[in-house]
């Protein structure tokens, strides 16, 4: 085994997942074999400088095959090695790297309420330039370990994220509310800034998956309360009214259940509707069209001359008529005097009931 690892150097069938591997050794002898993956590139680094790339293949590690290896000949091994390290990269695409974190407060452009954003996903990245990889960025991250580098991938798009969600919801008033809709063109706009920002480190997103944006539980309750009355107050016509309401129903509920504390709250209702029912009684009245006058009731007609007018109907009667020509009713009888002393007498008395006189 010691011969064959001295005479062939290839990534480990156990290390093969991972996007850099390093050769442990920095001397590699003259005419050992590097067997270079279909899915890799690997280089020869000397002072952070490539000195030599190979690609997919088989590739004996000589400075008349590899001319790059020139530079770097270990003289301590009488010329008989090269001393430099050597990464294996890989090139295919690497997926199911999670990110996630908050973003930034934002007012909601339809409520005016401030509430902190939080975005969640999955991305797939893929290594564009090896050299740039290793150049500038092995040095800051620790190659042996994909979460390292997907670590810091994660960190530059949440920090692209942070200006571009703001950006893009501010700009286009989009409410927070229902922001799902808009997460393919927040996502297409991340992943383009974001590989503006990786272009230097030879690092390319190639996809997201799984991408949310959404809000803190308290956020989300009390921005759904705020639309929501919001809502409701239209509909009841202004916000006094759906508070009033709103005050009504809740005292009536604590009072149905028996609860004590909601005195307070009825009691508050109580001297709040008053004011808030007569306001919008009066804003009833304002828009409610005036009443028409009711037509004038008719004059009675004035009763025929020498005649009486009947008691039930008001009908005017001809002088004499024991009926109304009208209704039929009784008229009343006649009212006389005696001619001698002045008496009243009722219409069918003969004699005076006071001086004994004929009644005329």
């Amino acid at each position: 085994m010691a011969l064959f690892s001295r005479e062939f150097i290839a990534v480990p069938d156990d290390k093969k997942g991972q996007i850099v591997f390093k050769w442990p050794d920095v001397t590699i002898r003259r005419f050992t074999h590097a067997i270079v993956n279909a899915d890799e590139v690997a280089m020869f680094v000397n002072t952070g400088q490539v000195v030599q790339t190979m690609g997919p293949g088989r590739h004996p590690i000589d400075a008349d095959e590899l001319p790059g290896l020139g530079a770097i000949v270990d003289f301590a091994t009488g010329g008989n090695a090269y001393r430099a390290e050597l990464y294996f990269v890989g090139t295919r695409e690497y997926t199911g790297y999670r990110f996630g974190g908050r973003v930034d407060d934002v007012q909601d452009p339809r409520t005016g309420l401030v509430v902190t954003l939080r975005v969640f996903g999955e991305y797939a990245l893929r290594v564009i330039d090896p050299a740039r990889l290793i150049t500038n960025l092995t040095a800051t991250v620790d190659v042996t370990d994909n979460d390292r580098i997907a670590g810091w991938v994660s960190e530059q798009l949440l920090k692209v994220l942070r200006t571009n969600v703001t950006t893009q919801v501010v700009a286009n008033g989009w409410p927070i509310l229902g922001l799902s809709v808009h997460s393919p063109e927040i996502e297409q706009a991340a992943i383009t800034s974001a590989n503006g920002q990786l272009e230097a480190y030879g690092i390319a997103l190639t996809r997201m998956g799984n991408f949310d944006i959404n809000l803190a539980e308290e956020d989300a309750k009390q921005l759904k309360q705020l639309a929501k009355d919001t809502s409701y107050s239209q509909l009841a016509g202004g916000f006094q009214q759906y508070a009033a309401g709103e005050m009504a129903l809740g005292a009536g509920q604590g009072m149905a259940q028996g609860g004590g504390a909601t005195d307070g709250a009825f009691l508050a209702a109580g001297f709040a509707l008053p004011g808030m029912m007569a306001g919008a009684m009066q804003q009833q009245q304002q828009q409610r069209p005036a009443p028409q006058a009711p037509p004038p009731a008719p004059t009675p007609a004035p009763a025929a001359a020498g005649g009486a007018a009947c008691a039930s109907c008001s009908t005017p009667n001809p002088a004499g008529a024991k009926f109304c020509m009208s209704c039929g009713t009784a008229m009343a009888p006649a009212v006389k005097h005696c001619t001698e002393c002045g008496t009243e007498l009722p219409g069918a008395a003969r004699f005076c009931a006071n001086c004994g006189h004929a009644a005329s």
